[in-house]
């Protein structure tokens, strides 16, 4: 594993740990002045989320590149599969969008967050085989604008509305069944910590296919499971571990902070959570 105790420079930020992805929360601080911050304590990478990007993508890009910081990626596609989603054509071209934006801002990866179950369908299958099917078409324009597609799977508890891919090994299986070797997978903390099957699935993606590794932990007592998510070392989740089979798959990229907390994080000044995210990440990830 890699020792983050004198460098930090693997610490990524993903900006919706400062509220700035729902209205109402966070200080409202624009994308320069979250670069300037992420700058000056160190850390290497930055996300962003498609809305504060708009028609900024070229700027912010070469804003952050200027500043010392690579755009480890941008958040996220529209959903492909579910009742946002029932036309095919509209999510093709929602799609292309977002990766256009991804191009134009120059991030190394998009990633995608699935949607929920398909409108008449039950369970996960027929939903994930929508998926397959859309991401066929989507995954070649990606390639064609150099752009890499991480599946994130999400914790079950949103499979019904958010995220019908729900582990590890379903987004390979869909990453084989595609055979791009720009799709892969995200490995977030937050939706994998319980899969007594992660280690074992690292292994089979290797290196090749893991694109990201994001950081937060579980609350033990989880009042809101989409905007309560703990700081790490404030939750349940064994990082040291996953990390270690995150690592041991082959992965050397950025490690990103996504932190969704309406009622703690997101309340405090941006400068306290920066500065306690490279403190945690030095010491407990």
């Amino acid at each position: 594993m890699r020792d983050f105790s004198n460098d930090h420079s693997a610490l990524a930020l993903n900006t919706a740990s400062l509220g700035h992805n729902l209205d109402g929360h966070g200080a409202g601080w624009p994308p320069e002045r979250v670069i300037d911050a992420c700058a000056e304590r160190g850390f290497g990478s930055i996300v962003f989320w498609r809305r504060e990007i708009g028609a900024r993508a070229v700027e912010i890009g070469e804003r952050a590149r200027a500043a010392g910081l690579a755009v480890a990626g941008l958040c996220r596609t529209p959903y492909v599969v579910g009742s946002e989603a029932t036309d095919r054509q509209v999510v093709i071209d929602s799609a292309k969008a977002a990766i256009d934006m991804a191009a134009s801002l120059g991030a190394a990866v998009l990633t995608i967050v699935v949607g929920g179950v398909h409108p008449g369908s039950k369970g996960t299958a027929e939903s994930l085989d929508i998926v397959t099917d859309r991401l066929g078409e989507i995954v070649t324009y990606a390639a064609e604008r150099g752009v890499k597609l991480a599946l994130e799977p999400l914790n079950p508890v949103y499979a019904g509305n958010r995220s019908c891919l729900t582990t590890v090994r379903d987004a390979l299986d869909i990453c084989d069944a595609i055979g791009a070797p720009n799709l892969g997978i995200a490995v977030d903390v937050y939706h994998v910590w319980w899969d007594n099957d992660l280690d074992t699935q690292l292994k089979r993606a290797g290196a090749g296919r893991i694109f990201g590794y994001h950081l937060c932990d579980w609350l033990a007592d989880t009042h809101d499971v989409l905007l309560d998510r703990g700081m790490m070392g404030d939750g349940v989740a064994d990082l040291r571990a996953i990390r270690k089979s995150v690592e041991g798959a082959g992965y050397a990229g950025p490690c990103e902070v996504e932190i969704f907390s309406a009622q703690n994080w997101w309340k405090r000044d941006p400068g306290e959570v920066l500065d306690v995210m490279v403190e945690r990440f030095r010491t407990l990830c």
